[in-house]
């Protein structure tokens, strides 16, 4: 069972129903179905099928695996079981953490969301399998990619800390900026970022399988796109940090890299890659369409809204049940969205993330629908910020809850202390653990389709 705390919080049938849909799409993109689905090998002619594309291995060929995100783990326990812990050399992976088991490649347990010395450990021994191993064209390095791969693969530029690393990453995460902007500063502030580390392993063949978490499958945004040409520039990088006001805010010598690369003193990412072959294995929409599914099979007349759903957390969730209360979706019952909204935090911020946020504002902004309804947020990775929570169910139950407890919602939500409100709601917080998986977030909306736009006189 993937929601571990389902029983708790299943207290109406309809909360039930909802649940279950949230369990198949997590389970749909969990790593081992998508490699399964992705990657075959044919023992007898030694070669590797990749969706639609065949390598062929020669006895001299061989094969290294590297990567990171909070999948990679989960990701090199299925290639073992794929290709053969035989025809694997060695490999280096760095993971959040949870139930990979791997007999040949080394994983790694590395810090997330906050980027720590055992990725900067992990990402050095990943480097080091090339003079070690005399890595050259003839072999092939598989890059096992996710999201999160960003922080669990930090290796920092020249004249740049890890501590420097921590602060801009604390700093740009809670300044509302997009996941593709975080991304900008972060790859010109890496040495393997950016295509950087595909550059490295030239002229070796790099594979990338990757498992992505970012809308519209940006592959230079997934993971900071460490295989990828990358097309941003340092003057990009200097310009989020100006937008979001973080320029005195940012550690010094942040800045001075940012502008010493501005002036063509420090190497831009490059531009092209020769060698790299990068494959999207699994997304969002995979895990939405096996949750229309359920839907079906429950019943329900289920409509996918977006699997690319951004913006501020608040007004997209005002925005939504805006359209629910405006009669926009009255033949569907079932709505959902997938995609990863963005906080902009007050000064005086609690505790929760843009899951239990997005569930809170929902007490707010379906409090004057007249039928049934449910709304449910949920990371697929399980961690909403908090790493114990995955997201958050409420519904009209919730806001006569809220009423008896003498609850002010719209307090907490302004304070983005949503945590808090949910806990003290009781029956609200989704509890998941680490699923091994992340293709962003999924909201599951379940309305009373009786409740119909009145006919016009």
């Amino acid at each position: 069972m993937i929601i571990k705390n389902r029983t708790e919080l299943a207290t109406t049938e309809p909360r039930n129903k909802v649940l279950q849909i949230i369990e198949v799409g997590i389970k749909r993109v969990l790593p081992p179905n998508m490699m399964r689905a992705a990657v075959s090998y044919d023992a007898p002619r030694h070669t590797i099928t990749i969706q639609d594309d065949s390598f062929s291995l020669s006895e001299t060929n061989r094969i290294f695996v590297i990567g990171g995100g909070k999948a990679s783990g989960l990701m090199a326990q299925s290639l073992e079981d794929i290709i053969g812990i035989e025809n694997i050399t060695t490999g280096v992976v760095n993971f959040k953490g949870g139930r990979a088991k791997t007999r040949k490649i080394k994983v790694i347990v590395a810090g997330h969301p906050a980027p720590d010395q055992r990725g900067v450990d992990g990402v050095s021994q990943m480097l080091a399998l090339k003079e070690r191993h005399s890595i050259d064209a003839n072999d092939i390095v598989i890059c096992l990619l996710s999201g999160g791969g960003s922080a669990l693969m930090p290796y920092p530029a020249d004249g740049v800390s890890l501590k420097d690393k921590q602060r801009i990453t604390e700093l740009l995460i809670s300044s509302g900026a997009k996941i593709d902007e975080i991304n900008m500063v972060r790859k010109h502030l890496s040495r393997v970022k950016g295509g950087q580390l595909g550059a490295f392993y030239y002229p070796a063949k790099v594979i990338s399988l990757i498992l992505s978490d970012v809308i519209g499958n940006d592959l230079a945004t997934i993971a900071s796109g460490p295989t990828t040409p990358d097309p941003s520039t340092f003057a990009d990088a200097y310009n989020v940090l100006k937008q979001y006001n973080l320029l005195a805010k940012a550690p010094k010598r942040v800045k001075e890299f940012i502008e010493r690369g501005q002036r063509g003193e420090a190497p831009e990412t490059p531009k092209t890659l020769s060698n790299c072959y990068n494959y999207i294995i699994g997304d969002n929409k995979l895990a939405l369409e096996a949750m229309a599914a359920k839907a079906k099979e429950l019943g329900f007349n289920p409509h996918i809204i977006t699997s690319q759903q951004t913006g501020d957390t608040a007004k997209v969730a005002y925005a939504r049940a805006k359209e629910i209360l405006d009669y926009k979706y009255t033949r569907h019952n079932v709505l959902l969205i997938g995609g990863e909204t963005a906080i902009r935090l007050p000064p005086d911020a609690g505790s929760g993330g843009r899951n239990q946020h997005y569930a809170a504002v929902s007490l707010l902004a379906m409090a004057g629908y007249a039928g049934q309804w449910v709304v449910a947020s949920v990371g697929t990775d399980g961690s909403d910020f908090l790493p114990d929570v995955a997201g958050a169910i409420v519904d009209q139950g919730s806001i006569d809850v809220a009423r008896a407890k003498e609850l002010d919602i719209e307090s907490y939500v302004e304070r983005c202390d949503s945590h808090t409100l949910l806990k003290k709601l009781g029956n609200s917080l989704i509890v998941t653990g680490d699923t091994g998986t992340n293709v962003g977030d999924v909201i599951v909306y379940l309305v009373d389709r009786a409740v119909l736009k009145p006919a016009t006189p």
